[in-house]
């Protein structure tokens, strides 16, 4: 086998470099083991017999270890360089130095003065692999901007080639890899976008019942999302939960130009008699293509500009759904670009064969069944129907001011992170069998499959971890492997109880979420209450006084204060009136206690590739104790005199602060927690109440809260010009649509019953308002609103008929009404169930990613019921009240809309 420090060795000077040339690869920091360095001890009575100083041998070790160049010397016709060879190689070499002479020249070695030897130099992190013992490791840091997938597939790859270089016995293992989380959510992405793929397309063959036509519709699907693939390509878009949730939230609409435009040119053709149908196959694909080319226009640019907002989110919420925003716009202007152009050209080709005209359709007349008695009710009872709908708004209110609040919905990582804390002055040694029985601990629970424990930092400044903190990455095994019932919350709560420690307090989290949240906000739970001050006591007891008014709140977990105080300190004061009587100088009793007490790092020795420290200390039995410490000998000024410190030092023991956190020029404290089985957002709102009444904080004191809260507020502050704005777009796009305020408002008016809708199904699924769910109800809105405009379409359409015939009655815009909404039910239906149904396979998956994406549809799918039912039954009404109103007024006119009218030899 191979000892700790061999380990080691391999992996700083083999390994690291290596996985370094990786492209894509920052930093290949190292963690436990010993580094291997020589050890000089120095025997104090030994140097005194002699008359040398620790400064003699630290001059003469440093003057003894070097290379010189003497540049060339030319000799037969030929140059020789000159090289000075004089790096030590061995223990041998270093013993084998010359301190001093004695009197009468017998040179001093250092072996004369103490012991030369390899050792493991003084470390302050470690790590331990399933409680069975100690391992030595690499924390591979990838480049920013880089793809997590593919510089970890080139890690791979590279490892895969070192090991052939290994020795025997020596193996390298991946202990937590990201790349399993990004293939599982991907996986259930891919599989989403399928299942919706399938059920889009058995929906469009429902309706239409004619294979060669739902063909069209289907075809454009694969073709519209292949683009969004190549634009995503170019653009350096990478395929990851939100960017291919973006695809997955538009599917159904991908389709919905192609749906009206099939739908319509299918109602024309079945209309032309089938021995005239040929010659007229090409007029009737390009009228009944233009007829609806301008309103399919105008609702896509509404779907996709309604997205604006979510580009111009910041911060961490933009870095997570400007992917999803990408991809869904790539997909709707592949979308919008296949329905002028590929579409008709399908439309004239494949729309052959027999036709069932829409009134002899099944579904047709089942939906129309239903569905016409409602609209003849509604239209009759108009301002019941009306209250009736501001009743179910009036209902949602309440609700929506229930709803819980949070950042971001937590995405299962599939591994948990156990970050306890214990007192800031813990031993190394104590900390490497605390941890060790944690992690034995946690590799017992069954669902557990691997543990890797780390106490401390690893060797980079990116991570300045102290002794006191102890991070262990647990990869639990796949479901299916679990007990029956058990879910992620029981696995932490078990654990949780099991690892109930005297002066240790538990913390959960996960990998991933815990590295976004330190680099982001400093805090390494997902809540944190920052107090800052100028008094580190003072700041340690509002810390304690904080957390003990934060526990008794329901929710609150893992609540620690960080102990800005309580470490432990030997402070060695200097008498410099004692100094100045025995003639010793202050520098030179810095120097003892940095090299005698501390271990100074002199230089450092050249072998081959490898390079290794040479540290110069007492012997251990020399400064173990306070006792030995004070007896340690200081040289004056003439070399002659010896002093022990404690002639001229005050040595005493004390505490103070382990580390110092500073924040905007003041000192600052944390308490820590997390919050579970309840909202961020209320939680929060009653914990701010409970401090503001209870924690009096003196002059100079503030408190802010901190980690995920930060982002939430930003994000919210951010959402509340965006919304509005995502309205503005919407409603000037139907503005230029419509050439009326009046109407834009009409269809305007399904944006709040969407939300009806989207907040009755976001409370009853349980789910909190957050950034997903805010994406969701933007991404409803466009395609809400796109319903109301094909109502209005079709609504104009038949009452522009009547006007062309002559003046109109009220009747007449009752019939006209009527037949709009009844007679073109089919396309309507069609548009909102391939939004809304192809949209169910992402609230029935269960994978990985899937709690992200779930909060992004629910708000999606009641909300386009709700506005489904408010277009189909509302929308007619309003039609009917401002046109008649019109008509009383006088103001009754063409929409200036263009139809597609066939004369009746051609039918």
């Amino acid at each position: 086998g191979y000892d700790l420090e061999q380990l080691r060795t391999l992996q700083d000077w083999f390994v690291r470099y290596q996985l370094n040339t990786v492209q894509g690869v920052a930093e290949v920091a190292s963690i436990g083991g010993f580094v291997r360095e020589y050890q000089i001890d120095l025997d104090p009575n030994k140097l005194f017999a002699y008359k040398i100083s620790v400064s003699q041998v630290v001059e003469a070790v440093k003057r003894s270890n070097s290379d010189t160049g003497g540049r060339l010397l030319e000799q037969s016709d030929a140059e020789y360089l000159i090289r000075g060879r004089g790096y030590v190689q061995s223990s041998t070499d270093l013993e084998a130095i010359v301190i001093a002479a004695e009197q009468n020249g017998t040179p001093i070695y250092l072996k004369n003065l103490g012991s030369v030897q390899m050792g493991g130099a003084i470390r302050r992190g470690l790590l331990d692999k399933n409680g069975e013992g100690e391992a030595v490791g690499g924390i591979v840091v990838m480049r920013y901007g880089q793809n997590a997938k593919d510089v970890i597939d080139r890690v791979k790859t590279k490892i895969r080639e070192l090991e052939k270089g290994l020795p025997p016995g020596v193996r390298i293992t991946a202990s937590y890899d990201r790349s399993d989380l990004i293939s599982r959510a991907i996986k259930t992405l891919k599989s989403s976008l399928l299942e919706e793929s399938l059920v889009v397309s058995l929906v469009i063959l429902v309706f239409l019942l004619h294979f060669r036509s739902a063909l069209v519709v289907v075809l454009t699907l694969p073709v519209s999302v292949l683009i969004a693939f190549i634009t995503m390509k170019l653009m350096g878009v990478t395929s990851n939960i939100m960017s291919l949730g973006g695809i997955a939230i538009a599917i159904g609409v991908l389709v919905d130009a192609g749906v009206i435009m099939v739908e319509n040119c299918y109602r024309h053709l079945s209309e032309v008699p089938w021995e005239k149908r040929s010659a007229k196959r090409l007029e009737v694909v390009i009228s009944s293509a233009k007829q609806v080319g301008r309103p399919i226009f105008f609702s896509l640019a509404i779907i996709i500009l309604s997205f604006v907002p979510v580009f111009m989110l910041e911060g961490q919420e933009g870095k997570l759904f400007h992917p999803l925003a990408f991809t869904k716009t790539f997909s709707m202007m592949g979308s919008a670009l296949i329905a002028i152009t590929l579409v008709p050209v399908l439309m004239y080709y494949l729309m052959r064969g027999r036709m069932t005209p829409e009134s002899a359709n099944p579904v047709s007349r089942f939906f129309i069944r239903l569905y016409a008695p409602v609209i003849r009710l509604v239209l009759e009872w108009k301002k019941t129907t009306i209250a009736l709908n501001i009743l179910a708004l009036a209902i949602a209110g309440p609700l929506f001011m229930n709803l819980g609040s949070e950042f971001m919905p937590p995405l299962d990582e599939g591994s948990l992170l156990y970050m306890p804390v214990t007192l800031p002055n813990i031993s190394i040694s104590e900390a490497k069998r605390l941890l060790q029985v944690q992690d034995t601990i946690i590799k017992s629970v069954p669902e557990v499959e691997q543990v890797l424990g780390k106490v401390g930092r690893a060797e980079t400044s990116t991570d300045p971890a102290p002794v006191s903190m102890f991070e262990s990455i647990i990869i639990l095994k796949q479901r299916d492997q679990w007990r029956p019932g058990v879910t992620k919350a029981d696995i932490i709560s078990e654990l949780d109880n099991r690892l109930r420690q005297i002066g240790v307090r538990n913390g959960w989290t996960q990998p991933i979420i815990n590295r976004i949240n330190m680099l982001s906000t400093g805090v390494r739970t997902d809540l944190g209450v920052k107090i800052l001050g100028s008094d580190l006591n003072v700041l340690k007891d509002l810390a304690i006084r904080a957390e003990e008014l934060l526990k008794p709140i329901p929710g609150a977990v893992d609540v620690v204060a960080e102990r800005v105080t309580g470490g432990s300190y030997i402070d060695i004061d200097i008498d410099r009136e004692a100094a100045a009587r025995y003639n010793v100088k202050v520098g030179d009793i810095q120097e003892i206690i940095e090299t005698a007490l501390g271990g100074k790092t002199l230089s450092t020795t050249v072998e081959g590739r490898n390079r290794f420290p040479i540290r110069v200390r007492y012997l251990r039995e020399y400064r173990d104790s306070i006792e030995s410490i004070q007896q340690i000998l200081v040289s004056g000024q003439d070399g002659s005199t010896q002093v022990p410190l404690s002639q001229v030092t005050r040595l005493k023991i004390s505490g103070g602060a382990p580390e110092i956190n500073s924040e905007g020029g003041l000192l600052r404290s944390l308490v820590f927690l997390n919050v579970r089985g309840r909202d961020m957002g209320g939680f929060v709102n009653e914990a701010k109440q409970t401090l503001e009444k209870n924690l009096k904080l003196p002059p100079g004191y503030y408190l802010v809260w901190s980690g995920q809260w930060e982002n939430q507020i930003r994000a919210k502050a951010r959402l509340q010009i965006l919304i509005p704005l995502g309205l503005v777009i919407i409603f000037v796009l139907l503005f230029f649509t419509f050439h009326s305020a009046l109407e834009a408002g009409m269809v305007m008016l399904s944006v709040p019953f969407a939300l009806v809708g989207g907040v009755y199904l976001v409370s009853a699924l349980g789910y909190n308002l957050s950034v997903a769910v805010w994406v969701g109800f933007i991404a409803l809105y466009g395609i809400a609103v796109e319903t109301g405009v094909v109502m209005v379409v079709y609504l104009h359409e038949a009452l522009d008929k009547k006007l062309i015939n002559g003046p109109c009655s009220e009747q007449d815009i009752y019939d006209a009404t009527f037949e709009g909404a009844v007679l073109r039910l089919r396309p309507k239906l069609m548009t909102v169930a391939v939004a809304l149904l192809g949209l169910l396979p992402i609230m029935w998956s269960s994978g990985s990613g899937a709690d992200v994406m779930k909060p992004i549809a629910a708000p999606m799918i009641g909300g386009m019921i709700s506005s489904a039912i408010h277009v189909l039954i509302m929308t007619p009404v309003i039609f009917v009240l401002m046109k008649t109103r019109d008509l009383k007024k006088g103001r009754l006119r063409h929409s200036g809309m263009k139809h597609e009218r066939l004369d009746a030899d051609d039918r």
